[in-house]
């Protein structure tokens, strides 16, 4: 009886052979870089923990930690394995490289592109999410959202990969998001307005939807010129056997394949950055809420420019004060709908957060039970400043609306912050 493996093979010479079995070499070296991203994740956490001088009462933070980062690690394998085949395909078809050896490479591209990353992506998709689950991270409720969208996410990137559908982890993601906005939204009574901030989603959907369309058109136009440029037909055809094309085409797809890799490390590599970030914060916050290794000088400037900023939108709304600052600025991140105490109140947390860092000292002396609280206050901040834009700080003076735009900059460089550690070991080359 003929094995069916062998007899397509019989049929089709010029396909690679993929059903090889893993070799234990295969299996010890996953395991022993499986090992090392553990290793590198335990002692970094241990250490930021260490640093922050926070003494363990209860083991309960550590666990959710674990289960949370076991589950958003499992995520990234998946999309790691789920998108190295469109990278690979290429090379691997027109036999340029070994598929062993294409993946290695391209996993070693891919882990490149993620110590390149700056982390704008990162935060970029944790600005989808509802706002009371980015400022109640660590309640029941937050974790909750955090499992569902993540294994939301890993069940179709599992399935997809099961069918052999060529499906974006990107789009997964983004939609694992929405499902828990929307749903969060509806469990509380509210309307699908005030689910997530739509403004994002409409930006990151315009982007997903074009990078198909732009692909699309660049591929079709690339092939219609080399095929005007170069006359050789072989090349447009199915491989013959397993010769590897023409050295500068072998080289031009290897170089495709590199920067693909390179492409996906740095970008689709900081969606589980994001969300670890987050997970951190709600679970050990005394470490995670705000950048502790900001040094003194750089305080004291945010500290001068917190109340210069203060002072200027407290004359620019001529002194007007809001009972509840906190709640006023947070009704308005979550409905983006400017009211007339949304300036005052705005004015008002500034006032706080500068009290606040200058009593402290530096932000590595805020105390643990009020790392949250002051987080919480520049994520508002920030949020504001970002949704007013120029709409409503025009009628401000010059020097207030520079001072706005450098006190939202400090903001976001004290809670935009990934640990080296957790670059390394998301997406370790595997």
């Amino acid at each position: 009886m003929i094995n069916s493996a062998t007899h397509t093979e019989s049929l089709h010479p010029s396909r690679p052979k993929l059903d090889h079995a893993l070799t234990p070499r295969s299996i010890a070296l996953f395991f022993i870089l499986l090992a090392i991203g553990v290793i590198v994740s335990g002692w970094g956490i241990f250490e930021d923990v260490d640093e922050a001088g926070a003494v363990a009462t209860t083991w309960l933070p550590y666990g959710l930690l674990g289960l949370a980062l076991v589950i958003a690690l499992g995520f990234e394998f998946v999309n790691g394995f789920h998108d190295t085949a469109n990278a690979v395909a290429t090379v691997i078809y027109t036999h340029s490289l070994p598929a062993n050896v294409a993946v290695v490479w391209s996993g070693l591209c891919n882990f490149s592109g993620v110590l390149a990353s700056s982390g704008a992506v990162a935060f970029s998709i944790i600005a989808l999410l509802p706002v009371d689950m980015i400022l109640q991270v660590g309640s029941a409720n937050g974790f909750a959202m955090i499992f569902a969208l993540l294994i939301a996410a890993i069940i179709w990137n599992l399935g997809t990969w099961w069918l052999g559908l060529p499906a974006s982890s990107s789009h997964t993601l983004i939609g694992s998001i929405l499902g828990v906005g929307l749903t969060n939204a509806w469990l509380q009574g509210r309307s699908a307005a005030d689910s997530v901030d739509w403004s994002q989603v409409s930006k990151v959907a315009y982007a997903l939807l074009l990078s198909p369309l732009v692909g699309f058109v660049c591929a079709a136009g690339l092939l219609f010129l080399l095929k005007a440029l170069v006359k050789q037909k072989e090349l447009y055809r199915e491989p013959k056997g397993n010769s590897p094309p023409p050295p500068w085409i072998r080289g031009l797809l290897i170089l495709t394949c590199s920067g693909v890799s390179f492409a996906h490390g740095s970008n689709d590599g900081q969606k589980g950055m994001g969300l670890i970030m987050l997970i951190l914060v709600g679970t050990l916050p005394m470490a995670y809420a705000l950048d502790r290794a900001i040094p003194v000088t750089q305080t004291t400037q945010f500290v001068a420019v917190a109340q210069v900023t203060h002072q200027g939108l407290t004359e620019a709304v001529k002194g007007r004060k809001v009972e509840d600052p906190r709640t006023a600025l947070m009704e308005y991140v979550r409905t983006r709908k400017a009211s007339p105490d949304t300036l005052p109140a705005l004015a008002a947390v500034t006032g706080i957060i500068a009290d606040e860092v200058k009593n402290y000292g530096t932000l590595a002396k805020v105390p643990a039970q009020a790392m949250t609280n002051v987080r919480n206050d520049m994520f508002l901040t920030s949020e504001s400043i970002r949704l007013l834009g120029t709409q409503h700080l025009d009628d401000f003076s010059n020097d207030t609306r520079t001072n706005v735009k450098e006190f939202k900059r400090q903001i976001d460089e004290a809670t935009r912050f990934i640990p080296f550690w957790s670059t390394i070991s998301t997406d370790p080359p595997s």
